[in-house]
């Protein structure tokens, strides 16, 4: 009985509260999702660095549940948001935390990287990008962010220290740029500019 308990317990939606560049917001996750319990450090390191303009079109690449998307979204009131995920899961409770935290700007969509997004042009895309996503999915997500961002548009991404000169490598290749902006203890801002 009390296991029986326990599990439904875990059914349940995780709920926590989270301020994220001067945001307040209430999630709901489940198990099975990236940092169900709380924003990671990876995710924190990325939104205090990111550098928004109030009407930039944003595109939230692999969203989970939403944090990053919702944060783009609320510091660009003027523009809209995407947010994108291959995890139907994902892009449900996305869809639902934005709904909860009254953020109208903004849509989740169901997508492997770019191949859902058409032909929509932004001026910021934003990635927590998974460390084993393979090199090969790391070279199109490159190259269509690249495709996607409009002249002057800038690619941010946060990744393991690991992937560092990787994201240096490529970004360099495909946009001719790479800043580092941040290194944490185990993860890394960069960034790229489209000319």
């Amino acid at each position: 009985m009390e296991r029986e308990a326990w599990i439904d317990g875990l059914r349940r939606d995780i709920v926590f509260e989270a301020d994220l560049r001067g945001q307040h917001f209430v999630f709901h996750t489940t198990w099975g999702l990236f940092s169900p319990r709380g924003i990671d450090e990876g995710t924190r390191l990325l939104l205090d660095r990111i550098e928004v303009g109030e009407h930039d079109d944003c595109f939230d690449l692999g969203c989970g549940y939403g944090p990053i998307g919702m944060t783009l979204a609320r510091l660009a009131p003027g523009g809209r948001t995407l947010l994108a995920d291959k995890d139907f899961v994902a892009v449900e409770y996305a869809r639902r935390n934005l709904e909860r935290n009254g953020i109208d700007n903004a849509e989740v969509i169901l997508s492997n990287a770019f191949d859902q997004v058409g032909d929509r042009q932004f001026d910021l895309i934003a990635s927590n990008i998974p460390a084993k996503v393979g090199k090969e999915m790391l070279a199109l997500i490159i190259h269509d962010a690249h495709r996607h961002l409009r002249p002057g548009g800038t690619f941010w991404v946060v990744s393991i220290n690991g992937l560092r000169q990787l994201f240096k490598r490529e970004f360099s290749a495909v946009f001719g740029n790479y800043s580092k902006v941040k290194q944490g203890r185990n993860y890394t801002v960069s960034m790229a500019r489209k000319a």
